[in-house]
């Protein structure tokens, strides 16, 4: 996977403007990152298998000009020009995740309580730009490693509201920053439950941002966009809404629950939310003009634990029975960033690195997320019935397909991009039998990591003999001080 003019090597498209003081770290920095794309998981070693490169990876992290923001940075303005680029909506979906960094004793006064307090480590808050029709991940806008504050005890409300390290915060913050959409182009912010506050309501009105954040508190609001209307409750008035429609469902596997297709029925309404009573936030003392969709199971199984109902509170006109359901496949495209998470620490193995400092930690962090979407768009790229039945070369090295066709075919031959993943997939394992569902990320990406070994073999076969490799990069400088640790 050799750069050329044309085609840049995956690392020098993510990182390659990456402003790092030094053009030696640069490079660096390109060759370690393709190193982990041809290898994601497991530990540092195992990625690179070389401990030179390992060598120059640690002595690279401990540059003070190698920040999280600084290696996130050239990924995000490729991001951003492929959302500039992109003719329809977009969604800007924003979650966190937990990284467990316990076992890492000499970073536990630089981490933040995680999971039932005894716990140590960052909460990862991402935030990811989704197409919302192909489910294809245009990259990380953001990302935020968030330390979760010791509070003492009998904390005030006043108190709470005027911390700046609160949690609830982290929603606010994910969308500082960002860029506004052009003219004439829609991107929305999508959140889950923890993001339904009323200050981030009021933050994205004053932004002039848009939403659909999925609702779980029971709030005062004016049915109707009159101030002067009936006023209730939001949960009990949008469920004694009557249903205006419905349509089938697939529910997709997680937290140990099967995936499974079901029946949903759909219920919209406009109204004001009102301003708490409480102030909990920092906020202007206004309403807000909303919609608001209801999604419920019709019949859910009986060993169903949680029936689906969503209650989706957006500032986008919900007019229509489509405009309803625009919103919900919206949110549906938010379990996008729960794969992605999986991606993050099953794929990257992203809390393995054994970093004994969290300024060398969180910029490799930011390094193996964007190869995380990488690994995730596999899939997506899988999927597609619009480059199926193009040039498998078009999307992957030739060099890739060559070695794939071989292994798959016993012959070298032109693939297409459907072929190449049904071959990429039974690689990893998938059967390809007709009742199999599409195969999943995890599945293909343990074919790509099988497909890097053989194209490595391929090569060392190819080379002459007493000709070594020349795929490293040249060493970051070294400090006087160097001892070879993480």
């Amino acid at each position: 996977m050799t750069a050329t003019a044309a085609a840049p090597t995956w690392g020098a498209e993510h990182f390659g403007t990456a402003q790092l003081r030094d053009r030696r770290r640069t490079h660096c920095l390109v060759d370690l990152a393709d190193r982990i794309h041809r290898h994601p998981g497991g530990s540092l070693p195992d990625k690179f298998g070389d401990p030179k490169a390992l060598q120059r990876c640690y002595d690279l992290m401990r540059q003070p000009a190698v920040t999280h923001a600084a290696l996130l940075a050239p990924h995000r303005r490729r991001t951003f020009d492929r959302l500039r680029a992109h003719e329809g909506t977009a969604l800007l979906v924003h979650d966190g995740t937990e990284l467990d960094f316990t076992s890492h004793p000499s970073l536990r006064d630089e981490l933040g309580q995680i999971g039932d307090g005894h716990g140590r480590g960052y909460i990862c808050h991402n935030s990811l730009a989704v197409d919302p029709d192909s489910r294809q991940v245009f990259g990380l806008v953001h990302q935020i490693l968030h330390v979760r504050a010791d509070v003492l005890a009998g904390e005030t409300t006043v108190q709470k509201r005027e911390r700046e390290n609160r949690e609830s915060l982290l929603w606010l913050r994910g969308v500082d920053g960002l860029e506004p959409a052009p003219e004439g182009k829609l991107w929305v912010d999508v959140c889950d439950s923890l993001g339904d506050t009323f200050e981030f309501y009021d933050h994205e009105d004053h932004l002039g941002r848009k939403y659909v954040v999925r609702a779980w508190q029971d709030r005062r609001i004016v049915v109707g966009h009159d101030p002067q209307g009936p006023q209730a409750l939001l949960l009990s008035h949008v469920r004694g809404l009557p249903e205006r429609d419905r349509r089938p469902l697939h529910v997709p596997a997680r937290d140990g629950r099967r995936a499974r297709d079901t029946t949903v029925a759909v219920s919209f309404t406009a109204v004001l939310l009102r301003v708490p009573r409480n102030v909990r936030g920092l906020y202007r003392r206004a309403p807000l003009a909303v919609w608001v969709v209801r999604v419920w199971e019709l019949d859910p199984p009986p060993d169903v634990a949680e029936p689906v109902e969503w209650i989706l509170i957006t500032n986008l006109p919900v007019e229509t029975v489509a405009a309803a359901w625009e919103k919900v496949d919206w949110y549906c495209a938010r379990w996008v960033v729960e794969e992605f998470h999986k991606a993050q620490k099953t794929g990257c193995a992203i809390e393995s690195p054994q970093f004994t400092k969290a300024e060398r930690l969180q910029p490799m962090i930011a390094l193996l997320s964007v190869v995380a979407v990488s690994l995730l768009n596999l899939r997506e790229l899988s999927r597609c019935e619009a480059t199926a039945e193009l040039p498998a070369s078009t999307v992957m090295p030739l060099e890739c397909v060559e070695v794939l066709s071989g292994w798959r075919y016993q012959e070298r031959r032109p693939l297409t991009v459907r072929e190449f993943f049904q071959a990429l997939a039974r690689l990893g394992g998938h059967l390809n039998r007709k009742h199999d569902r599409p195969p999943g990320w995890l599945v293909l990406w343990r074919g790509w990591m099988k497909l890097q070994l053989l194209v490595e073999g391929a090569r060392a076969l190819a080379r002459p003999p007493g000709k070594a490799s020349n795929t490293g990069a040249a060493a970051t400088e070294q400090n006087d001080d160097h001892n070879g640790s993480p």
